[in-house]
């Protein structure tokens, strides 16, 4: 009998997500063969995807060609919007069959107000109601400024992917912010049953900044404290998955118990933990780490394509997310022990990723930009050359 783990997870509540868009995917086939063949049941999107997607092909000139009167952001927004509407039809029955579960595909709100609470709300609230899909969700980070957004988006109804999430203090505040969203739509009256929502935990990032620590703590005690280098070095690759394991430990509190009983008598869905960044960065590590020891009730786990095809050759489906639980915060103790402080790496790691975003977004502002430039002198030569044309025509 074939096995296929990347369907197989779903027997222990998990869900498969493809962290990738690109238009040739979608109108090419590639898109539903995800769907058929990998068991994907929802898409994640965010502005470094679309930048490789719009900015590093040639798959959207032709569309381009079709809307040089406007402006580059202007240009970037009917494309994604376009991807975006095409994805969420093809993931519609999925939404349907799992009443509203899964079936998701996530649009980003501009990494460029992700300082302005206002603002991301103002553009949340503008973006849903322009692709006009229930099967989207709106990307907001875990920001600051963002976790008021993200409760006032849920109380006006929006199904909200809470993104740039690595502390599990930082979860807990998303968490308790779709809580109070969902409380105060009760409280006013209104349904909270199809209101769905993700929280976006990062994982390998976690392993690449705290591996660097660890291995300038070793550099620095080898030779003569040999002891500290040992901790240090028992210690690489442990922080991501451990820190996944506590903040699973948190939704378990927050979601499965008397926190949200109401709110779960009432229709209302919990928020599933969902793991992002999940491809291994770290050549020595197997290429499916994050996604193996991950596996449990209530998550989204969504993969690169790479990683998603590997798991698929070699993972291995089984409930592993809530093995060795205590072993996690042993393993956090003993990063604070080694000289990890991982406060600092977790607000380091989102401050890094709301700027990667920026910069992503910028780049892709600008080659949009350029593409424009290109396409519409080109239509003015050719308007000129069929203008010499009639011109040679007439005498």
């Amino acid at each position: 009998m074939t096995t296929n783990p990347t369907v197989e997870v779903q027997q222990y509540g998990q869900s498969f997500w493809l962290d990738f868009i690109h238009r040739k995917s979608i109108v090419g086939g590639e898109m539903q063969q995800y769907i058929d063949d990998f068991g994907i049941l929802g898409v994640t999107s965010n502005p470094s995807i679309f930048q490789k997607a719009i900015g590093e092909s040639d798959a959207y000139d032709e569309a381009i060609k079709l809307m040089l009167d406007l402006d580059a952001n202007a240009i970037y927004e009917g494309l994604a919007v376009e991807d975006i509407r095409s994805a969420l039809d093809l993931f519609r029955p999925i939404y349907d069959r799992t009443n509203g579960k899964d079936g998701y595909v996530s649009l980003e709100v501009s990494p460029l107000i992700a300082s302005d609470t206002a603002q991301t709300l103002a553009e949340a609230k503008r973006l849903f109601k322009l692709v006009d899909r229930p099967n989207l969700m709106i990307k907001i980070p875990a920001t600051e400024a963002g976790i008021p957004a993200i409760e006032d988006a849920i109380a006006a109804g929006i199904n909200v992917n809470v993104t740039l999430i690595f502390a599990v203090q930082n979860y807990e505040a998303v968490a308790r912010a779709y809580i109070r969203g969902l409380e105060r739509r009760l409280a006013a009256g209104q349904d909270v049953r199809g209101i769905a929502s993700v929280a976006s935990f990062f994982v390998s990032r976690i392993d690449s900044l705290v591996d660097k620590l660890l291995e300038q703590n070793i550099k620095a005690a080898d030779g003569h404290d040999p002891a500290r280098a040992a901790l240090n070095r028992e210690l690489l690759g442990k922080a991501a998955i451990a820190n996944a394991k506590l903040a699973y430990k948190s939704y378990q509190m927050l979601f499965e118990g008397e926190i949200f009983a109401r709110l779960r008598e009432a229709g209302a869905q919990v928020q599933r933990p969902l793991w992002a960044s999940t491809g291994t960065k770290n050549p020595n590590y197997p290429d499916t780490l994050y996604v193996d020891t991950l596996i449990g009730a209530n998550t989204v786990n969504t993969l690169p394509p790479a990683t998603l095809k590997a798991f698929k050759d070699h993972g291995v489906a089984a409930p592993t997310l809530a093995d060795n639980m205590d072993e996690a915060q042993i393993t956090m103790d003993k990063l604070a022990e080694a000289g990890v402080n991982f406060d600092d790496v977790t607000q380091k790691l989102q401050l890094e990723g709301v700027i990667a975003f920026v910069e992503s977004f910028e780049q892709l502002i600008m080659q949009v930009n350029a593409k424009r430039d290109v396409l519409l002198a080109g239509v003015i030569q050719q308007q000129q050359l069929a203008l010499g044309q009639y011109a040679d025509t007439a005498q």
